[in-house]
């Protein structure tokens, strides 16, 4: 006769894993339902271009739909908190960039902790800014905007459509000398429409909005890269033009909630790389200004060790600046 002391144990014992094993096979089968992608911005911007493209060959290399979702507000932090709290499971990830993902750290009292809260998959993309100014803005190049601005001070309004850009632009009236307004908005396709429309003077955006440029609805003057854009090359750097301070590359990755299981994780990364590895994919990156990272840095440990270098580099200089949220 077997023990009930015993047998009450094993039962115990068998209670206890249960759950263990029951998370373990969900996560040995993922996916095995749609997965949402969380874009803390409105849809049109660079952020919500780059999950649908991205998303589209992940969708076939993971074997479930992806179902874009926009959350936008507080220059982000509503839809990356939103991804912080879920259920680490794999079904609710985000795509986004250094502005969400490090700079909001240090912009706001955050009810998440960026640098802990959330896993990295994989870095995606980088994304320089280009300076952009309404087409009837007089000046023809750089030099020019520059001494239109000075003679002209507070009297032009630059939007600005995330806390990383307003962070570039107050560079820019640093490392020139100028002063102008600045004019928050929620996301870039309405910060750009009021550009083309001359509501606003300038605007600090990634390259996807140069086809703008291209139909003559703004002006270009400069790009924050280190070497001209393939998608636009005859926009001059910052640093061609005597501006070398005004370098600033950003980046796109996709994240997890902490907690998320490392198969998943894996799995997740595995189908970011195939969808990266897509030549068309590629090109229309390209096209829109964008360049995936090399091969060997599409994992979650090079994603990691951006984000790291990226608060060390970046929060001490918020600080200095006194930057807050608005």
């Amino acid at each position: 006769m077997k023990h009930p002391r015993r047998t009450f144990l094993q039962f115990v014992g068998a209670a206890a894993a249960a759950p263990a094993f029951s998370r373990l096979a969900s996560a040995q089968a993922f996916p095995t339902r749609p997965i949402t992608i969380v874009v803390p911005f409105p849809a049109g911007g660079s952020t919500d271009a780059i999950s649908r493209i991205v998303g589209e060959p992940m969708r076939r290399s993971l074997g479930q739909p992806i179902v874009i979702e926009n959350v936008s507000g507080a220059d982000g932090s509503i839809g990356v908190g939103r991804v912080a709290r879920a259920r680490p499971d794999g079904y609710t990830i985000s795509v986004g960039p250094m502005d969400t993902h490090v700079l909001n750290g240090a912009f706001y009292s955050l009810p998440y902790d960026v640098l802990n809260d959330l896993v990295p998959i994989s870095p995606l993309v980088t994304a320089p800014a280009v300076l952009f100014a309404r087409k009837t803005m007089p000046a023809n190049d750089l030099n020019e905007f520059i001494a239109w601005l000075k003679a002209n001070p507070n009297k032009a309004s630059a939007g600005v459509v995330s806390l990383g850009f307003r962070l570039i632009t107050m560079f820019l009236q640093r490392e020139t000398s100028t002063a102008f307004v600045l004019v928050p908005y929620r996301g870039a396709a309405p910060a750009v429409q009021d550009l083309a429309a001359g509501q606003i003077d300038l605007l600090f955006a990634t390259p996807d909005q140069l086809p703008q440029m291209r139909a003559g609805n703004i002006k270009a003057y400069a790009v924050t890269s280190d070497r001209r854009l393939t998608a636009a090359p005859d926009v001059p750097t910052f640093a061609e033009m005597g501006l070398a301070a005004l370098s600033f590359p950003d980046w796109f990755g996709i994240f997890a909630p902490k907690g998320t299981p490392r198969n998943i994780v894996g799995k997740l990364n595995a189908a970011a790389v195939a969808a990266l590895a897509d030549p068309a994919l590629g090109a229309r990156l390209v096209a829109l200004g964008f360049e995936t990272f090399p091969p060997e840095q599409q994992t979650p440990e090079a994603l990691g060790a951006l984000v790291k270098a990226d608060a060390a580099k970046w929060w001490p200089i918020i600080k200095e600046f006194g930057i807050r949220a608005e």
